[in-house]
Parts: C-alpha cells; sequence; structure tokens
C-alpha cells in the first residue's frame, strides 16, 4: 500500500490516516500533527493498544484502519483546515458555541485563532454561560419555593412563600402585578415631589424655618412613599435565599442609598432642634452645615428613579448593554481623549498665539491649553454652548476639523453597541417570555393534579 512504509524493526507504519467526522470521511497524512502533538488527533497517532485508541475516538475499524467520531463535520473541517494551514476562523454558518466545545474537545487552543473571531466567539460563550447561570438558578429557586410550600402544611412559611411571589415576581398574578403599579406609582409621586420641594417659594419657607400646609402635606406624602419602600425593602431581604448576594445586588445597594437620607434627616432635624439653643450662642455654622447636609441628602431621593429597572424591560436592557459594551465604551472614551489632547492646543495656538486680538470676552478666550479643554469637549460631542467661541480664521478651521472629527469618533462605535443593544432586548424578552410560559405550564399542572386529587377512586 501506498500509505505504508517498513521501518528499520520491521514493524509497518502508516503514514496517511483515515478519520470518520459525523460520517464524512478525511484522508491527510500523519505529518499535518506534527506541531500539535498535544491535539485529540496528535496523541492518536502514537496510540498502539485498542484501549489507547478507545479513549480518544469513539470507534475504531481495524481492517480499514479509520477512526470514527461522533462531533460536527462542520466544525472539524474548520479545526482540520487550521491543522493544515495553521489559520483557525469562525464561520459565519457555524455556532460560536459548538465551535468552543470542538476545540476543546479536539485539544485545539482557542488563542490560535484570529481576534476578531476569538473576541466575537469567547464573548458568544460567555453570554450563554451568564443565561444559562440565570436558569439554573431561577429552577433551584423553584425548586426550593416548591418544596418549601409542600413542607408546609398552612401557616408561616405559605404566607412567606406568597409575599416572596408577590415581591420578586410580577406576573404572579393580581397581586404581583398590583404590587409592581404601586411601586412605580410611589417611586413617579416621589419624583415629583423633589421637583416640587425645589421651588423658590418652598426654598423660602424652608430658609426662614416656617412649615406652612403645602410643605406639611409634601412631608406627609414624602413618608407614605418612604414607608412603602422601606415596606418593599424589608420583605426583599427577609424574602431573599441569600442575604450576602441580596446585600451585594447593584439595585438593592441603591435602594439603600436612596432610604437612608430619609431616616437620617429625621435625626440630624431632631439634634438641630435640641441643640438649636445651645448653638445660637457659638453662631451659625453649625447650621449651616447641617443644612447643606440635609439638601445633599435629600437630592439623593432622585435615585429611586433607578428602582424603575425593576419593572421596566427597556432599562434593564440598557443596564445589560452597558455591561456588555465596556470595552466599545472604553474605545469611545479613548478615542476622544486623543482627540481632546490633539485639538485643545490646536485652538490655543490659532486664538492666542496667531490671532491675540480676536477674542472678545478676556473671561472666554483661549488663554491657555487646560483652558481649551472644555471647548474641545463640548465641540468634539457637537454640543455647543457658545461659551468659548473662537473668532480668527485659524480658529475656525481647527473648530470645523474638530466638529467633523467628534462627529466619526461618536459613529465609530455606535453600530457595535446598537446591535448588542438589540441582542439584549430580544433575550431579556424571550427570557421573560420563557418563564411566563413555563410559570402558566407550572400552574396548569398543579391545578390538574388538583382536579386529579378530588376525583373519587
Amino acid at each position: 500500500s501506498s500509505s505504508e512504509m517498513e521501518e528499520p524493526g520491521g514493524e509497518t507504519t502508516i503514514s496517511a490516516v483515515l478519520i470518520n467526522v459525523g460520517g464524512n470521511r478525511y484522508t491527510f497524512p500523519w505529518s499535518t500533527l506534527e506541531q500539535f502533538p498535544q491535539s485529540r488527533l496528535g496523541r492518536l497517532r502514537f496510540c498502539t493498544t485498542p484501549e489507547e485508541i478507545a479513549r480518544l475516538c469513539d470507534d475504531y475499524d481495524e481492517t480499514c484502519q479509520e477512526y470514527f467520531f461522533d462531533r460536527n463535520p462542520t466544525a472539524f473541517r474548520v479545526i482540520l483546515n487550521f491543522l493544515a494551514a495553521g489559520k483557525l476562523r469562525l464561520l459565519r454558518e457555524l455556532c460560536a458555541v459548538s465551535l468552543h466545545d470542538e476545540l476543546d474537545y479536539w485539544g485545539v487552543d482557542p488563542g490560535h485563532m484570529e481576534r476578531c473571531c476569538r473576541r466575537r466567539m469567547i464573548t458568544r460563550v460567555e453570554e450563554v454561560a451568564e443565561r444559562e447561570r440565570k436558569e439554573e438558578e431561577w429552577r433551584k429557586k423553584r425548586v426550593m419555593l416548591k418544596k418549601s410550600t409542600t413542607e408546609a402544611e398552612k401557616g408561616y412559611r405559605r404566607l412567606i412563600w406568597m409575599l416572596r411571589e408577590v415581591v420578586e415576581n410580577p406576573h404572579s398574578g393580581l397581586a404581583g402585578k398590583t404590587f409592581a403599579c404601586l411601586s412605580v406609582i410611589m417611586v413617579l409621586v416621589t419624583v415629583i415631589s423633589l421637583c416640587i420641594s425645589t421651588m423658590p417659594d418652598v426654598r423660602d419657607e424652608e430658609t426662614r424655618g416656617e412649615c406652612s400646609k403645602r410643605c406639611h402635606s409634601m412631608f406627609v406624602v414624602e413618608s407614605i412613599c418612604v414607608a412603602w419602600f422601606t415596606l418593599e425593602f424589608v420583605l426583599r431581604f427577609v424574602n431573599a435565599q441569600s442575604k450576602l448576594a441580596f446585600a451585594r445586588g447593584p439595585l438593592n445597594i441603591i435602594d439603600a442609598i436612596a432610604i437612608l437620607p430619609y431616616y437620617v434627616s429625621l435625626v440630624v432635624d431632631v439634634r438641630d432642634e435640641s441643640q438649636e439653643e445651645v448653638i445660637m450662642g457659638a453662631g451659625r455654622g453649625y447650621l449651616d452645615k447641617l443644612s447643606l447636609i440635609l439638601r445633599l441628602l435629600r437630592a439623593l431621593r432622585i435615585l429611586y428613579v433607578m428602582r424603575l429597572a425593576r419593572h421596566s424591560l427597556g432599562l434593564q436592557t440598557l443596564g445589560l448593554t452597558m455591561q456588555r459594551s465596556m470595552r466599545e465604551f472604553g474605545l469611545l472614551l479613548l478615542f476622544v481623549c486623543v482627540a481632546v489632547a490633539l485639538f485643545s492646543p490646536l485652538v490655543h495656538l490659532a486664538e492666542s498665539e496667531l490671532a491675540p486680538f480676536a477674542a472678545t470676552h478676556p473671561h472666554h478666550s483661549f488663554s491657555s491649553i487646560p483652558a481649551s479643554y472644555w471647548w474641545a469637549i463640548i465641540s468634539m460631542t457637537t454640543v455647543g454652548y457658545g461659551d468659548m467661541v473662537p473668532r480668527s480664521i485659524p480658529g475656525q478651521i481647527v473648530a470645523l476639523t474638530s466638529i467633523l472629527s467628534g462627529i466619526l469618533i461618536m459613529a465609530f462605535p455606535a453600530t457595535s453597541i446598537f446591535h448588542t443593544f438589540s441582542r439584549s432586548y430580544q433575550e431579556l424578552k424571550h427570557e421573560y417570555e420563557r418563564l411566563w410560559n413555563e410559570e402558566r405550564g407550572e400552574e396548569r399542572a398543579s391545578e390538574s393534579e388538583q382536579n386529579w386529587s378530588f376525583l373519587p377512586v
């Protein structure tokens, strides 16, 4: 046979190998695997016993000397092309997760892949792993909830389970939807109250230490909203399976930061009233500092808007997109910083050196390069407040160049971020639909079991 050759010891070695992957047969010389001795095929080359061969392949035909593998033939063609030509790429018709698994099976390092293809594959694998992790957590949570309901006959555990469903799952029924709607209404009322509290007449009453009927009504509304948020926060904390994971949740941290200022302001107001007479003798400095602290704490109530992310698919998609697009945002920030560092000295040179008498407003002139940074930022982002305007012809040419460059720089990562947003939205939407369908299926199954249990035997 042309594929066999005699060694000095009298043994016969095969110079070519026949591989059958998913019904497709491939023949190539063993020398193709010399650079990859740690791959599965490279280790298969040096197997001498049937036991060693059985560990590395699914079946072996000694008559035809053919190795069988029940694997993806499309992915194997990509891997075989890499073993022969040294080029490893991710094809459009090939699933990234499937290729990652095949590379791991055949013992090929993903680091040999082209950078763009490797990044796309790793990103997709991480997304799938994150989705599977969330699904597994959801399944475990449902199993624990069902277990708790079976163990608890009627009583405290049953009540806790019902509260957990109402608080955590808006799709659990009418109670869950009502709870979610009340939370959104409370957030909107809090935002409106915060806006009204910044009106000039209300601020004047606060400065004079007076409290009109309107001020008292606003305080009552704020107290009701904070009481609702506190109740919701306590219910979530009590019903959380892991208190540590609850404390680490970003939305839970925001809830705590938004709720605490109200109670801190109450404590500070009480101390302010009890110590006012003592402090009046020493001056108003301490009271002014307390007033500033109170205003800052009350301004943190705007964080209640972030609570809408619990009930808004759009806001959840926005947060997931920002999390997945950190690399693109980093590149955008890098581009902007480089462009600002380039155009600020140019506009300073054009306005202060080439045309020093062109500026009409000394306070708004390009007096230094750091002072020109602000102009470069607002020009490149096409905001253009108009507080700093180049008057000379060279300065206007630099401004035109910076504006055009800013438009191009902003457009570079926009496509990638848009595709990430669209994919994240579809994933979250499908996940919500799947969870809703599974919950409806469980409810129907439980109802059917109850109906069968009441049938006479």
